[in-house]
């Protein structure tokens, strides 16, 4: 058993949201940490003491999933209310909206170069965006129910997917066609993702099971049953390691990928966790559920080896490198047995001096090209040409009805929205072009519809031709 020093430690929680969290991302340089909740709202907290917190409204329903991209620069969002919104994470809020999925969005996943951006939906498909240009790309079809979850490799070659159909789905980005396929009788997974060199898949089932799978092999690697609950999300610790899991029981799990065990039970939630995170360099992890509140966590256990670990994975994303030793954990799938002893944490059985958990929030309200909100935010921007450069040239980001000093200004405080004087697009341009907005908005929507159909037909006509060569077959057997 390991010492207390290098045991999991709760450092800070956070409490700002007014229900349940279903998704956590810490930023890449892990000075910030990124929540979303059934209350609507995004919220950005500065791991610092004392900082002020940020909360992000936009969303018209509970929001479902947030993810970083990779410079940071850039926050995602997915929505019941059937909508992907792209966020500046900082006090002005701006944000667009991305609208093409006809049922609520689950998932949202930039690739390791944060050029697309994968989102998963109700409506049975995946849809991946460009994010230069800010527009959709191509749908991936072929799951039969609600798809819960999407993610890139890190060589952004493959995007896994897994769905209430019960199968896990392996995509090719280059071909766009489903080129693996895992199936479980029991239950379906409700989150998956990859491991930090891309060679295996890590899925979170509802049948209170997580399950390891070699992605080169097809083959299952690793099989562990130690929660009582259904578990709703995975993270792989930056070594590839280690895995942490978040369940319905209330409880937190880390497994040794090594050794094929359990080696810690964290119990801080009150209630189901749903979500959970390493943070980019895995010293941090932070870990949300139903009873609202953002735990943040010391990892401790695995300082050593860590960097070596990150920068031998990052040799590894070639996805046609040659196999290593430590990519395959266990030589045989196997279920675990629990037999080895772990260690169980719960913070709420010792007197801790935890650091202030409810910062100053500010609202910042969204202001986009399809949406109307209130007349006051945070409205200072930097110079324009630095504007475009930093998010991939997105006129819907910008901010072309600032006046020339309000574009010079550079400070905290909330300044007013620019009168109808002052702007430099007309009332009447911008409600024509808010109007355009959404009539393409409806178009979207029809031909994300027409595909869809046209897809299904074309495996119905599929069937057909296959029966109809089958019975072509038996009828010249018989003569």
């Amino acid at each position: 058993m390991a010492s207390a020093l290098e045991d999991p430690a709760l450092e800070r929680y956070f409490k700002g949201h007014k229900a349940a969290i279903t998704s956590v991302d810490f930023s890449p340089n892990g000075k910030q940490l990124a929540t979303a909740s059934w209350d609507t709202f995004l919220m950005l907290w500065n791991c610092k003491p004392q900082a002020r917190a940020f909360r992000y409204v936009g969303h018209k329903d509970v929001v479902t999933s947030l993810r970083f991209s990779p410079l940071g620069n850039l926050l995602a969002s997915a929505s019941r209310d059937r909508t992907v919104r792209l966020w500046i994470p900082d006090k002005r809020g701006k944000s667009s909206e991305f609208k093409a999925h006809t049922a609520p969005v689950r998932s949202v996943d930039f690739s390791a170069d944060g050029q697309f951006l994968a989102t998963a939906s109700e409506d049975k498909s995946i849809k991946v965006w460009n994010m230069y240009r800010q527009r959709f790309l191509y749908s991936l079809y072929r799951h039969t129910h609600w798809v819960r979850c999407a993610k890139f490799s890190p060589d952004g070659r493959l995007i896994v997917s897994c769905s209430e159909d019960k199968t896990i789905k392996i995509w090719d980005t280059t071909n766009k066609q489903c080129v693996n396929n895992f199936s479980d009788s029991v239950g379906f997974a409700n989150f998956v993702d990859f491991n930090p060199n891309g060679t295996c898949i890590a899925s979170a089932g509802s049948d209170h099971t997580v399950k390891l799978w070699d992605v080169r092999v097809n083959k299952l690697l690793q099989h562990y049953q130690v929660h009582s609950g259904g578990v709703n999300c995975v993270s792989f610790h930056p070594s590839g390691n280690y895995l942490i899991t978040a369940s319905s029981d209330g409880t937190l799990k880390i497994l040794d990928l090594l050794e094929g065990r359990l080696i810690y039970t964290l119990q801080g939630h009150t209630g189901p966790v749903f979500t959970v995170s390493f943070s980019k360099g895995g010293e941090l992890f932070s870990s949300g559920g139903a009873d609202a509140q953002v735990l943040l966590w010391r990892t401790n256990f695995d300082d050593l080896n860590c960097k070596d670990m990150i920068k031998r994975n990052l040799k590894r994303l070639h996805f046609d490198a040659s196999p290593h030793l430590v990519d395959i954990y266990p030589r045989t799938p196997h279920p675990h047995e629990g037999k080895i002893e772990t260690v169980e944490i719960n913070p709420k059985l010792e007197v801790i001096d935890l650091q202030t958990s409810s910062p100053p929030v500010v609202d910042v309200l969204s202001f986009d090209s399809t949406t109307t909100t209130d007349t006051t935010t945070v409205r200072t921007l930097a110079d324009k040409s630095e504007e475009i450069s930093r998010y991939f040239l997105n006129p819907s980001l910008l901010s072309s009805e600032c006046s020339p000093t309000s574009l010079k200004k550079k400070t905290e405080d909330m300044s007013d929205f620019p009168s109808e004087s002052q702007r430099s697009i007309p009332l009447a341009v911008t409600d024509a072009l808010e109007h355009i907005m959404e009539q393409l908005n409806v178009l979207t929507q029809t031909v994300s519809i027409l595909e869809q159909r046209l897809t299904l037909t074309e495996d119905k006509l599929k069937d057909c031709l296959e029966n109809q060569q089958r019975l072509f077959n038996v009828i010249q057997q018989k003569s």
